[in-house]
């Protein structure tokens, strides 16, 4: 099976081509992605914990997903598929904002994004690929930023960056 590719980009989120994700990874370079918030009509918003056994940021507690963009696919169908790969259910989804962050980690690999921000609506229980997430929760937004404050450890680095430019959005 050949090794899943991203979509480089140049900071205007035109396309520049492909690589390899584990490459991209280890030499940082820009490349497009997206995350999805899902929040239920109490406004909270339904984390999960990344399954143990990832090769990044296992176990960390993070936004409803995020993923790569395939070749030719929409952000909004990326996040689509991807929702339903990882928490078990579809919603409709729309784009809010995009921004680019780059952020290391211990292991030598560097996420360098331009990310799609996406949210949606949802009400039930999801049903987790149990190969993807480890567990999942509703909090509310003030909840959230509260626990970041105080324990940043557990969360990771993508959703302290995106979470502190989203929350502000969201309060607008």
């Amino acid at each position: 099976m050949e090794e899943e590719k991203v979509i480089l980009v140049n900071e205007r989120d035109e396309k520049i081509g492909l690589m390899p994700k584990q490459e991209a990874h280890e030499k940082g370079v820009l490349h497009r992605a997206f995350s999805v918030f899902v929040f239920n009509t109490k406004n909270e918003l339904m984390l999960q914990q990344r399954a143990l056994h990832k090769y990044h940021s296992p176990g960390l507690w993070t936004n409803t997903c995020c993923s790569h963009q395939r070749d030719g696919e929409s952000s909004l169908e990326a996040g689509k598929r991807r929702l339903f790969e990882e928490m078990g259910f579809t919603t409709n989804l729309k784009e809010t904002t995009t921004f680019i962050y780059k952020a290391p980690f211990d292991n030598g690999l560097t996420e360098h994004e331009l990310d799609h921000i996406m949210v949606g609506n949802y009400e039930e229980t999801p049903q987790i690929n149990p190969e993807e997430v480890a567990a999942w929760k509703w909090m509310d937004l003030e909840e959230v930023k509260i626990d970041i404050e105080n324990n940043p450890e557990i969360y990771t680095a993508w959703f302290k960056i995106i979470f502190n430019k989203f929350y502000q959005h969201l309060l607008v």
